[in-house]
């Protein structure tokens, strides 16, 4: 097979950072051809048929957070809203349901703790030596569940600075959904992307890189074979031990799996014929937003203010590797069952009131093997030298290796790309 676009910049995976660095590259006139194992664009941006939720529900990422800067820019640029979240947050404890989301005690200590830290702890390391007596047996319960909850981190393993900079210095802003869902994004990128002529090829899974005097070949698992200048990875951290890689670059991507926090998350959606939650026992719950509970799925919300009867479910970090072997309807029976916990009904009554289900677990996917990532006490020290030009072809870029506050978000992905793609335009121009 002859190769395709020979001397091109070769973009690996179209998600969010792969599609970023391509579109900011061929908008400067560089030659450009992305590669996509799958057969869609977006990567763990994942819009799913409206016909099975009644709007495009979201399988992957969903919100966006706090100031996200260039995320806000490329929609106002796509000509898309932002829907802001709204609605009352409820708490089940103790078999009763609460708008009690109240703070832990000794909140003020923890960041007082905070503030004073100068060397670095993992966050389980930070909470035996500063909050290791009974008294503060609530504050380590909900401060290891956030980190594994909202960060799929491993309270083990993640940066107490890191998340310091997360919780105490995030920027303010207003937080919601964007209208039509993170796939309306993804379509305006993969549509600009190529009205500035970059080739995009789906169903092309990268298998080894090869460099020579001449530049790189890229070699895919149909048999294609590409040839450019250079080449910029974009796959999530754990694909990149499944390439064949020259030795640098090999060196590379090992201490990025190594070093760099890599998290999973399930997501359960279920849609039901009504809003049976709305009124639950003298309790008006029309507007509710998150729940919050001890249930195996612990976290639920809406898509208040839309009002489709639609919850989805939510575990992740550590928690969710033992669900690994379960089927996607063994998960959905899962959610099903928590939620029979949470609102005291009985477990085979939620399920006549269901019209469709999916579950993801992005573990189990072939092109994801995980959801996202987050800082480890090396992380930043990884960055920065995935980061460094060596004056090779191969560039990495990612959410993984973007160091500011948004870790692990669709934010950091487009930042990276963006970055990365000035990088490159900057050192050859």
């Amino acid at each position: 097979m002859n190769p395709v676009n020979p001397g091109c910049f070769l973009v690996v995976g179209a998600g969010a950072a792969g599609l970023m660095t391509a579109r900011e590259l061929a908008r400067a006139g560089k030659r450009v051809t992305l590669l996509e194992a799958r057969d869609r664009c977006g990567g763990r941006i994942y819009s799913l048929p409206v016909e099975q939720f009644g709007y495009p529900a979201e399988g992957g990422a969903e919100f966006v957070h706090g100031a996200a800067r260039v995320t806000r820019a490329l929609m106002r640029e796509a000509g898309l809203s932002l829907l802001p979240s709204a609605g009352t947050d409820w708490s089940a404890r103790s078999g009763a349901l609460s708008t009690d989301v109240s703070r832990p005690p000794y909140m003020g200590q923890l960041y007082r703790a905070l503030r004073e830290l100068e060397t670095d702890l993992t966050i389980a390391e930070f909470l035996e030596t500063h909050f290791a007596g009974r008294q503060y047996r609530e504050l380590r319960r909900t401060i290891t569940r956030m980190v594994e909850g909202y960060d799929a981190a491993d309270p083990r393993l993640a940066s107490t600075l890191a998340l310091r900079d997360e919780w105490m210095g995030r920027e303010l802003g207003q937080h919601g959904r964007i209208a039509g869902g993170y796939g309306a994004l993804i379509e305006y990128l993969a549509a600009d992307c190529r009205r500035h002529g970059t080739s995009i090829h789906l169903g092309a899974a990268l298998t080894a890189l090869d460099t020579d005097a001449k530049g790189i070949t890229a070699r895919c698992r149909n048999g294609a074979i590409l040839e450019a200048d250079a080449v910029v990875l974009t796959v999530p951290l754990p694909l990149l031990a499944e390439i064949a890689l020259p030795p640098a670059a090999r060196e590379k991507a090992a201490m990025a799996n190594a070093d760099i926090g890599f998290g999973n998350v399930v997501k359960i959606m279920l849609r039901f014929a009504t809003k049976w939650w709305a009124h639950h026992e003298g309790l008006d719950l029309a507007d509710l937003s998150f729940l919050f509970s001890g249930a195996t799925v612990p976290t639920w919300w809406t898509q208040h203010p839309a009002g489709y009867p639609v919850l989805t479910g939510w575990f992740a970090g550590p928690r969710s590797n033992g669900v690994a072997r379960l089927t996607e309807g063994e998960l959905v029976d899962l959610g099903l069952a928590s939620l029979a916990e949470i609102f005291d009904r009985p477990p085979d009554r939620i399920p006549r009131d269901l019209v469709a289900a999916r579950a993801i677990n992005w573990a189990n996917d072939p092109f994801a093997r995980g959801a996202y990532s987050y800082a480890t006490l090396k992380t930043r020290e990884a960055q920065c030298a995935l980061k460094t030009p060596d004056g090779g072809p191969i560039i990495f870029s990612g959410e993984a290796l973007y160091a500011g506050r948004e870790m692990g978000t669709v934010e950091a992905a487009l930042a990276s790309g963006q970055e990365t793609a000035l990088t490159i335009l900057a050192s050859r121009a």
